[in-house]
């Protein structure tokens, strides 16, 4: 494929913005290479400045689980920018929204709408602390909960150390309140409670991780966790901004039929407009401004098109009762036949799936944390990823992200896609 005006366009905006790009990973550091410029998209196809035609799988990262320019979705957005684009005032269809949020996932009293997953999940770790009235967190190595200063903190040296920060700007004084997991590893939080008792508010995790590709919980892991934090009076936070209304309606919760005490929302519930959002019930929400004195704000936080956009999305998927099963279906009719064409080319590989997430590692052994995760052969990913944008497919160009299917892929695009994987398997 040619790629002339997308380069052209790659070395205009680096004079302007940071590296070309205004978020890291699509500057295509992990992979070589120039970032292809989207020019519009509609179903499960993304078009490129240069006019190339791409299946889609990252899909917005996550937020088009319906498909581009969702009808819908599309209408509900113009028909309200009519009528004005932010008013900085109430709005009826916060309400709306939040009603149907409230209404889909169990174990959530109120909702507060915020303008991405950062400001969910920063809200949800400061209000957590407000409640319980302690300072530390644990996190886990591999999950990522935005850019706030708490959540960019590396590895320490080990199971009960304190971390450090991975980026200038972030405090020592931060990074100490910052404990690090290992992702399914119980005994390594439990090991981290007892070395730091009565200290820790909250413990935030992704129930799937997808920013070291796709990394079910395994052996109950978050059963275990609920069953700790009962036990400590530690909150436990889900960071659902990938997997909330993307899983099941209700979420991992429903589908691991685990609660959380606080839930982080961003994609899909935004339809694909700048949202994020963080639910909980009333005797911890009610510690928040202007009921408490936890405070959170935001000029633009329940902004009109963006309510309109998340409302239009999560009332199709509150009526399609398949939806989830369609797409667990695809996925694994998509991870199948990968497997089966890696395997007739004797490509060690690990793919790893959860409802319409997957990712594919080119290892030997089982991924299920950051470390095992980061045991791939980064070299194949390389070019398989190039091998795949040139055959028309687009897939996350990094090996840490999972990939995310939408409903309008066909079996089709599908069939088209496993055909890509074999020929380009043939040069791995």
């Amino acid at each position: 494929m040619l790629y002339k005006r997308s380069s052209a366009l790659f070395k205009e905006a680096q004079d302007v913005i940071p590296g070309g790009v205004n978020s890291p990973v699509r500057a295509f550091k992990a992979v070589g290479g120039t970032p292809i410029f989207a020019k519009s998209a509609k179903g499960a196809y993304v078009f490129d400045e240069d006019d190339n035609q791409y299946i889609d799988y990252i899909n917005s990262w996550g937020p088009m689980i319906l498909g581009h320019a969702h009808k819908p979705v599309v209408d509900a957005v113009v028909e309200k920018a009519k009528l004005g684009t932010s008013f900085g005032m109430p709005t009826e269809i916060e309400t709306k929204i939040a009603e149907l949020a409230i209404s889909m996932v169990p174990n959530i009293d109120k909702i507060r709408f915020v303008n991405s997953g950062t400001e969910a999940c920063m809200s949800a770790v400061r209000l957590a602390r407000g409640f319980t009235g302690k300072e530390k967190i644990i996190k886990f190595a591999g999950c990522y909960h935005g850019h706030s200063d708490a959540f960019l903190i590396q590895a320490g040296s080990g199971a009960v150390t304190f971390g450090s920060p991975n980026s200038p700007g972030v405090t020592e004084g931060t990074a100490k309140d910052t404990l690090l997991a290992r992702y399914n590893d119980i005994d390594n939080v439990e090991a981290l409670i007892k070395a730091n008792a009565d200290e820790i508010a909250c413990i935030i995790l992704e129930p799937v991780a997808g920013n070291m590709g796709c990394i079910p919980p395994k052996d109950n892991f978050l059963q275990k966790l609920r069953t700790l934090c009962d036990a400590h009076n530690i909150l436990l936070i889900f960071d659902e901004v990938m997997t909330g209304f993307r899983l099941a309606k209700g979420g991992a919760q429903e589908l691991f039929n685990v609660d959380a005490d606080i839930v982080c929302f961003g994609k899909v519930i935004g339809g694909g407009l700048p949202v994020g959002a963080f639910a909980t019930r009333n005797e911890i929400m009610n510690h928040l401004a202007p009921l408490g004195a936890v405070y959170q704000a935001g000029t633009l936080s329940g902004n009109p098109l963006a309510m309109a956009a998340g409302l239009a999305m999560l009332t199709e998927i509150n009526l399609d009762d398949e939806l989830f099963t369609r797409l667990a279906e695809k996925t694994e009719y998509l991870h199948k036949g990968m497997t089966k064409i890696l395997q007739e080319h004797n490509i060690d590989h690990v793919i790893n799936r959860v409802g319409s997430m997957i990712s594919v590692h080119f290892c030997k052994d089982e991924v299920y944390d950051f470390e095992t995760s980061a045991k791939g052969n980064n070299a194949s990913f390389k070019a398989f990823f190039h091998g795949m944008l040139n055959e028309g497919v687009y897939i996350a160009p990094s090996a840490f992200e999972t990939w995310f299917l939408c409903d309008a892929l066909s079996y089709e695009d599908l069939d088209k896609t496993i055909e890509a994987v074999s020929r380009v398997a043939k040069t791995l």
